[in-house]
């Protein structure tokens, strides 16, 4: 029985370039995310406009670059009128999505002013309303946002304080509007004609917008596929990308396949290019649609459901909601999911984690205390720092173990990154529960000569978490003894494994 996983590099077989947009995140007007977790005015850390300054490091240190906003569920029954001008003036809202009380006090200004903090990396990722409002709606916001100045709704932003546009390119025409549960919900064919007219007006005013389409909430939709493909031959030469979202936990204990989650991904992935292809080909376009995953994540939904569905909501002000708390199992599924989405890096071009803080997110913070990395952090801001260049073409030959729901799957999942300046980072998980997976990589024509470093994140309890009691429970660490040797890599992935090799 084969006991060691191997694979070949190679710089002649390679996927795609990683487009930065690859780590990009989320922030959505839900639970603490903005109230309590972003902005926090009085609290020790924060800053003159009240943004949580402890916050604004770990969001640095993470590596994020574009961020979607406002939604999500939210956007569908979001005015953005409500979110511009003084924030003592704004009304307050209920949210249908949450049930909650929204503020907007955090608004479309504060949100880029956010983002100029973070840093010149970090590019908004705005959402429109196509669930209650339309095409005027949406070319309002786009003028109020990116015109210089000079018309009603330009000048009003420069009355409002930001004198410069903010130069939004990136724009989401709706979230999720296969989704019953959606403010506005519609059938494909309603939801297409509006996200073309949309599109074809916003271009209009500008023509390099980027923009992206609903797809399928989830592969599971029963509309899955059908919905892509009616979508895109009405918006096809009007859009540049298609959108999946997915989230994934562990179902009736079944831990074995929650580790393969990422083979649920992979699929999704390649379902929806092969669509979008079959549409290009139909429409005889030489065009290409690319991926926008611009939701994903391990989030133990089956929780919310039970909130949602014991009536205790109340409307109240940013309530503690989707604040899962994730294990080293957990993060080790997070690593996996994010190989998938390098695996997949010449069709997906953008993807966001959802969400940046406290809501199923890698950060999270106590209101008037302190900020702590969650152990999904480590492999995001890994892959977020090593993650940039020519994506390597690995086909890995691994021991395979069983799964209830994907059958016969491999131990090992991995990836490889080749750097500009020559460099490569190994990304691999091991998802064995029980055994260390032997890996040997053979190395052709890379001219590598040294491990640089070996760092996993594993855990003699795999259902080990950091805490507001112990934030630092778990973090990497390096593993000693992984070396390269005429042309060839060996290592050992310690069982339940995210790892990070880094060659040179």
């Amino acid at each position: 029985m084969q006991n060691t996983a191997r694979f070949t590099l190679d710089p002649a077989f390679t996927v795609g370039k990683v487009n930065p947009r690859l780590f990009g995140s989320f922030v959505e007007h839900l639970g603490r995310c903005v109230y309590t977790g972003i902005l926090e005015p009085g609290h020790p850390a924060a800053d003159e406009a009240g943004l949580r300054q402890d916050v604004l490091d770990l969001v640095r240190e993470l590596g994020v670059t574009a961020i979607r906003y406002p939604g999500g569920n939210f956007v569908s029954g979001y005015k953005w009128e409500d979110s511009v001008g003084p924030a003592e003036d704004r009304p307050r809202r209920l949210d249908l999505a949450w049930r909650s009380t929204e503020t907007n006090r955090f608004g479309l200004s504060e949100y880029i002013a956010f983002l100029r903090k973070i840093g010149p990396q970090a590019e908004p990722m705005m959402a429109l309303n196509l669930g209650t409002r339309g095409v005027a709606e949406a070319l309002e916001l786009q003028e109020y946002a990116n015109h210089p100045a000079g018309t009603a709704l330009s000048d009003l932003r420069v009355a409002h304080g930001d004198k410069d546009p903010f130069g939004i390119r990136l724009w989401c025409l709706g979230n999720e509007m296969d989704g019953p549960w959606q403010t506005g919900h519609k059938t494909a064919q309603e939801y297409g004609r509006t996200a073309a007219e949309t599109a074809r007006a916003m271009r209009q005013i500008d023509p390099g917008v980027e923009l992206v389409a609903c797809g399928s909430s989830s592969q599971s939709m029963p509309t899955f596929a059908a919905w892509e493909a009616t979508v895109l031959e009405e918006t096809y030469d009007l859009v540049d990308y298609i959108s999946l979202h997915a989230y994934y936990q562990p179902e009736d204990g079944d831990v074995d396949s929650f580790l393969a989650s990422a083979v649920d991904m992979e699929s999704f992935i390649e379902n929806v290019v092969a669509t979008a292809d079959h549409i290009g080909a139909k429409l005889k376009s030489k065009k290409k649609i690319n991926l926008s995953f611009d939701e994903w994540n391990v989030w133990y939904i089956s929780k919310w459901h039970e909130i949602e569905n014991s009536g205790a909501r109340d409307w109240a002000e940013a309530p503690r909601l989707l604040e899962d708390n994730y294990s080293v199992l957990d993060a080790v599924v997070f690593g996996s999911l994010l190989i998938a989405l390098l695996r997949h890096a010449d069709r997906v071009t953008v993807a966001c984690l959802a969400q940046l803080v406290n809501v199923i997110a890698p950060i999270m913070t106590e209101p008037g205390g302190p900020a702590w990395r969650q152990t999904t952090f480590f492999p995001f801001a890994q892959a977020s720092k090593y993650g940039r260049g020519q994506v390597l073409d690995v086909r890995v030959d691994s021991p395979t173990y069983e799964t209830k729901k994907y059958g016969e799957t491999d131990l090992l999942h991995a990836t490889a990154v080749r750097a500009e300046d020559g460099t490569v980072t190994v990304f691999a998980v091991n998802r064995s529960r029980t055994g260390a997976l032997p890996l040997e990589a053979a190395l052709n024509g890379l001219d590598l000569t040294e491990v640089v470093e070996h760092s996993a994140l594993a855990d003699a309890d795999p259902d080990a978490r950091n805490t507001l009691d112990d934030p630092e429970r778990v973090a990497p660490h390096t593993v000693e003894g992984t070396v390269l040797r005429d042309g060839t890599l060996t290592a050992v992935l310690e069982p339940l494994s995210w790892n990070v090799i880094r060659l040179a």
